[in-house]
């Protein structure tokens, strides 16, 4: 078991759910990609796109967790440095959008806390495709109470993370407003 199997367990987690979430609701990703301007083909809808990326990222995210593997930890990797590369647009061209559309419907501001975040994820998951030891049923052998604890704390985790992309931007936002 590695070190980084905790925090490579939280972002292929984020990527599951950040996935699946996107291909259930594509509009907010859709006008995301519209409102910074990324050229895509006419001939696939803006939505469509979203539907395909967002179960792609799922089954990432599944495949990264199940097999712990350097390709699928190398997607990891690819999918959080495009995810990072995307806000950093966004946040440039001051794009006029209220979410990116990482977790579906859920408010994500494009923020510089997404891009720090997105960024560690993007590391952790290059590191953990050199020394491995990542694959979460190997990691469960190896923890105490079946693993459960472990679980738990993955689970807060990705909840943190989680609030990180949606709840904090907002509130670092309104602190601003008030000091001002």
């Amino acid at each position: 078991m590695s070190i980084l199997a905790g925090p490579f367990t939280i972002a292929a987690a984020l990527l599951v759910v950040g996935g699946g979430l996107k291909a259930l609701r594509q509009r907010d990703t859709a006008h995301a990609l519209g409102a910074v301007g990324l050229p895509l083909p006419r001939a696939l809808p803006r939505r469509a796109l979203v539907r395909v990326g967002g179960a792609t990222e799922a089954v990432v995210g599944i495949g990264a967790l199940v097999t712990g593997g350097p390709v699928f930890a190398a997607l990891v990797a690819v999918s959080y440095a495009g995810f990072a590369a995307f806000v950093v647009v966004a946040l440039r061209r001051n794009a006029p959008i209220s979410s990116c559309g990482c977790f579906g419907k859920v408010d994500t501001p494009p923020s510089t806390v997404h891009v720090v975040i997105d960024g560690i994820a993007a590391v952790v998951a290059t590191a953990a495709a050199f020394v491995g030891g990542v694959a979460l049923p190997d990691v469960l052998r190896d923890q105490p109470l079946a693993g459960v604890p472990y679980l738990a704390l993955c689970a807060i985790g990705v909840s943190l993370v989680f609030l990180s992309f949606t709840a904090l931007p907002r509130t670092l936002s309104a602190v601003r407003e008030v000091t001002a």
